[in-house]
């Protein structure tokens, strides 16, 4: 099994993040559960890369040139595919995975799992996703789809494609493993 993780790559956050994304991806790898993220080389991306790596388990890196070519490639990766654009890099993590797990990020991590969640609701996407809510992290982003579906922007069988954990355990037992 392969997940995708989407998440931070910024260093300048709380502890209890990275102790969560370490404890998820020794989990996931010493599951036999492989990941594959955007290969950045900070924050949660590089975290959850080494403790999956260090449990025995793959990470795989994908990234756009650009990003190589500012240093931002994390390269002691299992596997490293360079690509052309952003947009190449979410298909093909989206298609070699099984599932696609978000964990707390900025703007890039909300706009994967917003596209992700989109890609599911047009049965682009028929895998599972996962918000891991590390510290209730994503609170207001549930309440703000809890408030689409309310006024009618979303539907109301939202949420059953959505499948919130609160920690790295739960997302294991969401994976079935």
């Amino acid at each position: 099994m392969t997940v995708t993780i989407y998440c931070s790559s910024s260093d300048k956050i709380d502890d209890v993040y990275k102790q969560e994304a370490r404890k998820l991806g020794d989990a996931l790898g010493r599951n036999n559960i492989n990941i594959i993220n955007g290969a950045g080389n900070h924050g949660l991306m590089r975290v959850v890369a080494d403790a999956v790596m260090s449990a025995g388990g793959r990470a795989t890196g994908v990234i756009p040139r650009f990003m190589v070519e500012h240093g931002w490639c994390y390269d002691e990766m299992s596997e490293i595919i360079t690509v052309e654009s952003m947009h190449e890099r979410k298909k093909l993590m989206a298609e070699r995975s099984d599932a696609a797990i978000a964990l707390p990020g900025g703007i890039g991590t909300m706009e994967e799992l917003v596209e992700i969640i989109t890609w599911q609701q047009l049965k682009l996407y028929t895998k599972p996703v996962i918000i891991l809510n590390t510290n209730n992290y994503y609170y207001h982003l549930l309440a703000m789809f809890d408030r689409s579906v309310g006024d009618g922007f979303m539907p109301q069988n939202f949420f059953p494609a959505v499948n919130v954990a609160a920690t790295p355990e739960n997302v294991l037992q969401m994976l079935n493993v």
